[in-house]
């Protein structure tokens, strides 16, 4: 007999572009940090859609704001005001102390904004420093503009040439990073947090090189965010934790919960570099997308959900800690806030079915490691459950090892 998941998997074989290895499991339903698949089993999920469903899933705020600006009106265009997009670079701009944004439909367009800014910038004042200092482990996005800031071969290589005038550098290094930036220098990226990198924070003694190299040298900062931002680690925008001065801060992932949106944040003195028409979106910022990051806001902020992360999250790394006692393989722990990853001393993929087997959802990164990004609504009581069942799934994997 044909199940659901035999029926779409065998339509994606046929249609869908095959850029994806999937899981075998098809969800159809969420509801606050469950899930719940075709068959009608209920999973924890530790991974919210990679960052994004901060809210969880089916937030009923949230399903309402959409529904209301839905049935009221979607989409403009830029060509048009409306009264929404002001209204979130208002508070985007409150939450970075960066005064102006510019709106797109992810975190690897907002990169990219950041990389054209960047340039403008040093074009503006004819001086037109085309160099990027990147990180090693770092990932921006698959765009040709992103995927060159980005470190990983094995998304490079097939696409080469890309954008040039990037040098990589190894991350928490400051020495490396004072000799690679010069006055050729337009702009250094990085992120406060590395998450395809596997979870690592930069450094405070690294953050302050970044800002002392950018004071010496004039380069520009741009942190992405776009992981790590809005209330991931606990804090708006892990950069302020770190101390770090940016100019330029993409945002992407949770800003929507879950409807597509990103945002590139822009200091001052880079805003008065841009000239009108030297970028744009058509779907950037529509009032849909507006409506949804707003209503998000509204829940980090004024709802608790940042006070709530910084009840949660000790919590959570307390047990995790005890746990990776537990397990041999596991090396380090790593993150802030509900961003975590465990470091094993084997390849990280075979935890991923075996979590699935046992109903909660994490991924595998940098080869090593196990990503945890749950939504930044769960409860103790939730995370308790969810981390039960990971401790089973890693002793399985331990076991075999």
């Amino acid at each position: 007999m044909t199940t659901v998941i035999d029926d779409v998997v065998g339509r994606e074989s046929r249609h869908v572009l095959q850029t994806y290895r999937r899981q075998p499991v098809t969800f159809v339903r969420g509801q606050g940090v469950r899930l719940f698949d075709a068959e009608g089993r209920e999973y924890l999920d530790l991974l919210s859609g990679i960052g994004v469903a901060a809210l969880g899933h089916a937030h009923r705020g949230l399903a309402r704001a959409i529904s209301e600006q839905a049935d009221t009106l979607m989409h403009t265009s830029n060509l048009f005001f409306h009264p929404l997009q002001g209204q979130l670079a208002e508070r985007l701009a409150n939450l970075s102390g960066l005064p102006r944004a510019f709106f797109c439909n992810s975190g690897t367009e907002a990169v990219e904004a950041c990389l054209k800014f960047a340039r403008r910038y040093w074009y503006t004042k004819g001086e037109p420093r085309a160099e990027f200092i990147a990180l090693e482990e770092s990932f921006h996005g698959r765009t040709f503009g992103s995927l060159s800031v980005t470190s990983d071969e094995h998304y490079r290589a097939p696409f080469e040439p890309l954008v040039p005038s990037v040098t990589f550098i190894p991350v928490n290094q400051p020495a490396a990073l004072k000799a690679a930036v010069s006055v050729r220098t337009a702009a250094i990226i990085a992120e406060p947090v590395q998450g395809e990198g596997g979870v690592r924070p930069l450094t405070p003694a690294f953050a302050a090189a970044i800002n002392e190299t950018c004071a010496k040298t004039g380069a520009l900062f741009i942190a992405d965010e776009v992981q790590s931002g809005l209330g991931r680690t606990g804090y708006p925008f892990y950069f302020k934790a770190l101390g770090l001065k940016p100019h330029l801060v993409s945002v992407g992932k949770a800003l929507g919960g879950g409807v597509p949106i990103g945002a590139a944040l822009v200091s001052q003195d880079v805003a008065d570099t841009i000239s009108f028409g030297d970028h744009g979106s058509t779907y950037g910022g529509n009032l849909l997308a507006c409506r949804a990051a707003l209503c998000v806001l509204d829940e980090l902020v004024g709802g608790g959900l940042l006070a709530h992360i910084g009840r949660v999250g000790p919590h959570f790394e307390q047990q995790l800690k005890a746990m990776a006692a537990r397990h041999s393989i596991v090396k380090d722990v790593r993150g802030g806030g509900l961003m975590w990853g465990l470091e094993l001393s084997c390849d990280a993929a075979p935890v991923v079915p075996a979590a699935l087997e046992r109903l909660v959802v994490v991924n595998r990164t940098a080869e090593t490691v196990v990503r945890l990004l749950p939504p930044l609504v769960i409860t103790e009581t939730e995370a308790d459950e969810a981390l039960g069942r990971l401790d089973a799934a890693l002793g399985a994997v331990g076991a075999g090892a």
